[in-house]
Formats: C-alpha cells, sequence, structure tokens
C-alpha cells in the first residue's frame, strides 16, 4: 500500500498521513473524540436509544487504524449489547504500524492494547469472537465488489473524504450501501458535502445534518424509513 505515517492529532491520539492521497485517516482535531463522537454517541447510542436494539448488526467501510472497530468492542461490553461488526479494508496496515498506534491509551484497563491488536491480527474473511458482546468479520473487498446475504442495523462510512476518494462518494456506491440496511438502519459519516445529502435522499434515507464533532461544523446520518 502507499506510505503512511503516523501523526499526532490535538486530542493527543495518533492517526495517519496518507502520503499519496494528502490526506489523514482522522480529523487533526483529535481522532479518538472525532470517532466517539461520530460513530458512537451519534451512531450507536442513537441507534439504541431510538429503536432499543439489543443485538446490532455493523457495516464499517474504511477499518483503517482499528479504531472504530476497538471503540465498538467496548462500547459493546458496556452497554451489553450484542454487536455484530463487519468491516471492510482492500488496503490493510502492516504490523508495524498499527502496533505503534496510542489508542490504548485512551481507555481504562491494562489489556486494550491487546483487545485493540487481536482486531488487527484477527484472520481476515473469518469471524472472530473478541468478547461475549462483540465479533468481527474483516473482509478485504471494496465496497463496490462486497455483497452480504443479510442486511445491517448501521453503517459507518468512514471513506476517505469525497475531495480524495470521489469513486467511494458516487450515488451508485451510496445507493448500495442504503439497500445494505435494515428498515431503521441508519448511516453515519462525518461528511456533511451537500452532494451527499442530496443523494441520500435519493436512495430514500431521512437526512439529519448534525452538529459535528470538535473542530468540524457538521455531520451526516442518515436513517431507512
Amino acid at each position: 500500500m502507499a506510505e503512511v505515517k503516523i501523526i499526532v492529532t490535538e486530542d493527543g491520539s495518533h492517526s495517519l498521513y496518507h502520503a499519496e492521497l494528502n490526506e489523514t485517516y482522522h480529523s487533526f482535531h483529535g481522532a479518538v473524540q472525532e470517532s466517539r463522537y461520530v460513530f458512537l454517541k451519534e451512531g450507536l447510542d442513537f441507534l439504541r436509544t431510538s429503536f432499543g436494539l439489543d443485538k446490532i448488526r455493523v457495516l464499517e467501510v474504511g477499518f483503517g487504524t482499528g479504531l472504530n472497530a476497538i471503540l465498538t468492542s467496548e462500547w459493546a461490553v458496556a452497554n451489553k449489547v450484542r454487536v455484530e461488526y463487519t468491516t471492510l479494508e482492500p488496503f490493510p496496515l502492516k504490523s508495524e504500524v498499527y502496533e505503534a498506534l496510542n489508542y490504548h491509551e485512551f481507555f481504562k484497563g491494562e489489556t486494550v492494547k491487546e483487545r485493540f491488536l487481536e482486531l488487527h491480527k484477527a484472520a481476515w474473511e473469518t469471524k472472530f469472537q473478541q468478547n461475549e458482546f462483540f465479533n468481527i468479520l474483516k473482509s478485504e473487498a471494496k465496497l463496490q465488489d462486497f455483497n452480504s446475504n443479510s442486511f445491517f442495523d448501521i453503517v459507518f462510512f468512514d471513506a476517505f473524504a469525497p475531495s480524495k476518494q470521489s469513486e467511494m462518494w458516487d450515488l451508485e456506491v451510496i445507493e448500495k450501501t442504503a439497500s445494505l440496511l435494515n428498515s431503521n438502519g441508519v448511516f453515519v459519516t462525518y461528511c456533511a458535502k451537500g452532494q451527499l445529502k442530496r443523494d441520500l435522499k435519493a436512495v430514500g434515507l431521512s437526512v439529519e445534518t448534525l452538529p459535528g464533532p470538535p473542530g468540524k461544523k457538521e455531520m451526516v446520518r442518515g436513517v431507512k424509513r
């Protein structure tokens, strides 16, 4: 894969800089705080509060550093909600990169680092049960090539920004993503582009523009009715 290097964001947590795209994997205002806000607070917390689910099927577009996955694993245990987590990543990180990431410093408990590394080292295309409440299936498939026999309750759409990876935000891709959602399924992303909101509405989702995480004005959440 293209060269990546570790950077420190404003909350002290690591992210990666992708040299070829001239883009970071997370907000430089704070990687951990952004993911907690966008995908946990406005994603999983919203879904659980709104629809009372005790089992949630997640599809993540962009495993990347594994930050969203470890956050979700810890959330599942804390909330006693069973989570089946499917994540797509055509370009997995090398071990020397993910082993150096400091996300364990943002959790309580002495074994978080080991649990984080478990997620990266788990075999691809095989379901891995990390604990009573969380299992993960990692796939190297691109979203455009991904197929599933079942539907998802929430999509974490965490691809690189439209200005850097426009093919991931095409209407056809958004339509396919929406087709993978259950009724009342949630689409959540850090992006708040007007074209994205129009496309989400065009494929049948109700769309909310929400306040963004620290350093960002807005984000988007869609619900399939």
